[in-house]
Order: C-alpha cells, then sequence, then structure tokens
C-alpha cells in the first residue's frame, strides 16, 4: 500500500484502487467541516445523524468531479425531515442545511430511529451543475422508506449502470466540554476492462429452476472479483468509519492488503457558504417590488437569514431598490 498526503487527517477525501479486483474507491473522514454545520443550527441528534449522512454521500460523489462545478443532493419528502440540501462546491467546499416537522419528529419518539423513518417517502435528486442550462444532469431517486446507502446504489444502477456499494456512518462524542460530530463514507466501484463483467444480478429469477436456458439470463451472476470486493467491504463496522484512532489508510489496508491497494493523492474538503450580498441582491432582483416591500419588517428593514450558514443580511430597503435600477438600467 502506497502513502499519501493528509494521512490520518480528517476533512479528507481518499481516493484508491485494488488493481487485481478491478475496483476503483473514494473513502472520506469528516470532521470539522461537519461538526460546523450541524453544530451550528443545534438540530435534534436524528435530524444531524441523517443530514451528516447526506453530506458524507455527498462528498464521495461530488469529490469525483474533474472541473469546477457543483454536485448538489436534495430531498424532499413527507417525513419529519422534510427537505435535505447538500451542495458541494468543487473542489473542496462544502455545505448543507435540513428543515424539519418538530410535531412528526417528536411523534416517532426516543428509540433508535432509522434513517428511512426520518425521512419517509418522496424522491432524492442528484444534481451535477457545470454552470450553464445546457451542462445541467440530473438523476432521480424515490424515496420510500430505505436509507441513503440503498439510495445510492439504487441511482447507480438505473443511472450509471456502475455497480456500486455505498457505506456511510456518523458519530456524536463528547470532546472539550461539548458535544462534536464526525461523519465517514466509503465508496468502492467495479470498473473491468470489459464490459461482458458489469453484468449485476438485480433480478430474482423466481421460479425458474437452475439450468434451465433463461435461468442466467434473468439473473446473470456477478464477476467474482466484484463479489470479493464486496464481501470485504461488508466487514466494515460503522465505528470504523468515524474512529479517529481508525485512520482512513488503517482501514483501506485491513480491508485489501492481501489483494494490494494503492491509494492516490487526497483531497482536503472544508465547510464554506457562497451566500454574499451580492448573490442576496440578485435574489432580490427575481421578486417583484410588490414582493420587496412585503418583506419590509416592522422596523423598516429586510432581514435575510441564509438557511445554509445562518449569515444575516440586514438591507435597508432604499438602498435595495436604488441597486436594482442601476442593474436593470446597465442590463
Amino acid at each position: 500500500m502506497t502513502s499519501a498526503p493528509f494521512e490520518g487527517q480528517d476533512d479528507v477525501v481518499l481516493p484508491f484502487a485494488v488493481e487485481p479486483l478491478d475496483v476503483r474507491g473514494r473513502i472520506v473522514r469528516l470532521g470539522a467541516s461537519v461538526d460546523t454545520i450541524l453544530s451550528r443550527h443545534a438540530y435534534p441528534a436524528a435530524v444531524s445523524r441523517v443530514l451528516g449522512e447526506a453530506a458524507a454521500l455527498t462528498v464521495l460523489l461530488g469529490s469525483s468531479l474533474k472541473f469546477e462545478g457543483r454536485f448538489q443532493l436534495q430531498t424532499k419528502t413527507d417525513g419529519p425531515i422534510e427537505m435535505i440540501v447538500v451542495d458541494f462546491d468543487a473542489p473542496d467546499r462544502l455545505r448543507a442545511m435540513a428543515r424539519f416537522d418538530k410535531e412528526k419528529l417528536d411523534a416517532l419518539g426516543t428509540g433508535t430511529l432509522k434513517t428511512g423513518d426520518l425521512v419517509g417517502s418522496g424522491y432524492l435528486a442528484m444534481t451535477i451543475d457545470q454552470g450553464s442550462d445546457r451542462s445541467r444532469y440530473q438523476g432521480v431517486v424515490a424515496l420510500e422508506g430505505q436509507d441513503f446507502q440503498e439510495a445510492a446504489h439504487q441511482y447507480f444502477r438505473q443511472s450509471e449502470q456502475i455497480p456500486t456499494q455505498v457505506r456511510l456512518a456518523v458519530a456524536e462524542q463528547f470532546e472539550d466540554g461539548r458535544h462534536t460530530y464526525r461523519a465517514g463514507g466509503l465508496m468502492i466501484q467495479f470498473l473491468p476492462s470489459s464490459p461482458d463483467r458489469l453484468r449485476q444480478a438485480d433480478l430474482d429469477p423466481g421460479d425458474i429452476p437452475e439450468g434451465h436456458p433463461s435461468h442466467d439470463l434473468v439473473a446473470p451472476s456477478e464477476d467474482d472479483a466484484w463479489v470479493e470486493a464486496k464481501s470485504l467491504m461488508a466487514t466494515v463496522a460503522d465505528h470504523e468509519l468515524v474512529d479517529p484512532a481508525v485512520s482512513s489508510e488503517r482501514l483501506l489496508y485491513r480491508l485489501f492488503h492481501e489483494r494490494g491497494v494503492r491509494v492516490f493523492e487526497g483531497l482536503s474538503v472544508h465547510e464554506e457558504c457562497r451566500c454574499s450580498r451580492t448573490r442576496i441582491m440578485s435574489m432580490m432582483r427575481r421578486f417583484s417590488a410588490e414582493d420587496r416591500r412585503d418583506m419590509v419588517g416592522d422596523n423598516g428593514r429586510i432581514g435575510i437569514t441564509c438557511e445554509f450558514c445562518s449569515e444575516f443580511y440586514d438591507l435597508d430597503p432604499a438602498d435595495v431598490e436604488a441597486e436594482i435600477a442601476k442593474a436593470e438600467e446597465s442590463a
């Protein structure tokens, strides 16, 4: 196993390859970045856990972008967590937020809650945006009580048709007198040179007896290398993905040392919102003059709080109208 920069550090995505198995993958450890996001909003623990999983999945997928674009994961559902939005602005910026219904959340009680119970039914959209309408791609997965791991598997089966396995984990720990959050994720993909080896057994043959000519057409056997890779990944425990004492390199070595694993240069990730007064003014221009007047509060000001970073923008309505008029004149 080769070493790489950022060894043992948090907030790093580490690409790797297990060439004898034709497997490539990425492992991510999020520390301060995800803790800043979750602690800032003081979400209930169940909401923080689910949003942390979504953040880890977004970084796993978004860090594969080869251009300075945006990968966005968004859910809209009927569950207690009504909406999740996670943005990964390549190459390294992460932000995330969630909206939840407190009454629905309280009704579930305080027991162990699965991600599917908290998210419910709706959809998960994954969007790749290179900055123009023509370079925008979106894949949508129906959410019907499954967790984000299974939703990711479904996405790759129907959109990318690449055999993929994902593991996600979130942990809350007590550190320096306060609770902090960590998140981790591991993804492997089977990328053989021969397309014939990519067949996936995702259809049950039902009552068709083995040996019947149509049996293998309905349920093709998976490649031995991919079966081995999946079996190794199934041994990963949640705590190994978030334990600061178990580095990404150490975990990859434990899993794949018999086959040989090659680690590539790591990519650091940090929390950063892209809101600004300029972006707020651009948003304000999309509202009508009447709508902008309705935004004025009792104090005679327009107050806007960013849902991602909680930054508060205190705007003078007269300044807003003057800037919009100036922008329209120069357009």
